[in-house]
């Protein structure tokens, strides 16, 4: 058995310990670029607790996902600015633009000197300038992950910015941060957790490591998502969600991920769709192809697998097809959106098949999936 492991130089989780953002910045210098959403309580709380701790702080704000443009903007501005350290708080978006930043800030160069696909995929050379993650949602897990996506907007594609590098210098989780969270972002996000704690469960990059790991966020996840989204406010379940996130980020960055992510990489570059949601209505449609194959294929090991987590579902015995049922009635519970209400058709069926196929995510799925399996999975989530 042969297996690695590589996550953030330190995790604090905790209720309430974002009160320690100021005293721990302050032992990486005095200016920070300040990356934030639009959602102002998080950004005020960051400014005053670094302000108390005698920091200067730049901001930066993401509104949508983040660009290779934004990508250069930011980093110019923070250039300019003379920081000496990278704090993104908010969701996925936001921690992505706050690692990449913090990468090319190092590194030097140009986005497309450095972006798979569409870029030179050049490997940084340096560590990134010290980078704290906070996230304010539940879902990516983006601030113990080594890379950050970005949308190339030319090709109409998102790619990744990659490198052991990027892993931050502190992941600070509380999952207070998450109560303001609306529930149709809970519901989004959520589902990307729980899609990120089962994908690697069932990789073909999978390890005992991750395994612990992916089994606990399911049980967490499983057990808080209709609650959390059902009341904002009920924190038990928002530090299941967070741990959920947490997990699946250090799951996926050490087991990889599968064909739910590379569906939903060049869906979010063709049509302006959130991550999260894009996940949540595939993932059902994956599951039911995969166990197609698999069974197909005679791969007992990883049926058994999808037999264990219909049963951590459910909290008691069931099958593979119990587990898709379970999530094809959350996911209704959950109201999220088909892909047609983003502005799909069948007709782009076919121009998203290869780009999921060359996607990094998709050589993690555990089965091979044909044109005709990923055709099933996108016109049955239409």
């Amino acid at each position: 058995m042969n297996f690695e492991f590589a996550t953030a130089a330190q995790i604090v989780f905790g209720r309430g310990r974002v009160a320690e953002l100021g005293k721990r910045a302050r032992a990486f210098g005095t200016r920070a670029l300040l990356v934030t959403g639009a959602r102002p309580q998080a950004a005020h709380r960051a400014t005053e607790l670094l302000e108390q701790a005698q920091l200067s702080s730049f901001r930066v704000v993401v509104s949508k996902e983040p660009t290779t443009e934004s990508l250069r903007e930011a980093v110019a501005f923070a250039r300019e600015a003379g920081v000496e350290l990278v704090i993104g708080i908010g969701g996925g978006s936001v921690l992505d633009l706050a690692k990449a930043s913090a990468a090319l800030l190092a590194n030097g160069g140009d986005p497309l000197d450095y972006l798979e696909v569409v870029g030179r995929g050049a490997q940084l050379l340096r560590p990134s300038l010290p980078c704290f993650a906070l996230p304010t949602t539940a879902g990516t897990g983006s601030e113990v992950t080594r890379n950050a996506v970005l949308q190339a907007e030319a090709e109409r594609v998102k790619v990744s910015l990659r490198s052991p590098y990027m892993l931050p210098t502190l992941a600070l989780v509380d999952p207070e941060l998450t109560c303001s969270v609306p529930p149709a972002t809970t519901a989004a996000t959520g589902l990307d957790a729980l899609t990120q704690v089962l994908e690697p469960y069932v990789s073909n990059a999978r390890g005992p490591l991750t395994d612990a790991l992916c089994v606990e966020g399911l049980r967490r996840g499983a057990r808080s998502l209709l609650r959390a989204f059902r009341d904002g406010n009920d924190l038990d379940a928002r530090e299941d969600l967070a741990i959920t996130s947490l997990f699946g980020g250090l799951s996926l960055a050490n087991a990889k991920l599968g064909a739910v992510h590379g569906l939903a990489g060049p869906l979010g570059g063709a049509f302006d769709a959130p991550h999260g949601a894009l996940c949540a209505r595939l993932l059902p449609e994956v599951m039911r192809v995969n166990l197609r194959a698999l069974r197909r294929q005679k791969h007992a090991e990883l049926l058994t697998r999808y037999d264990s987590i219909a049963q951590i579902f459910y909290g008691r015995p069931a099958s593979a097809e119990d587990g898709v049922a379970w999530v094809d009635e959350l996911v209704q519970a959950l109201a999220i959106p088909r892909l047609a209400a983003y502005g799909m058709s069948a007709a782009d069926i076919a121009s998203i098949i290869p780009k999921a196929r060359a996607a990094s995510s998709m050589k993690g799925n555990s089965v091979e999936l044909s044109v005709d399996d990923l055709g099933e999975v996108l016109e049955r989530a239409l």
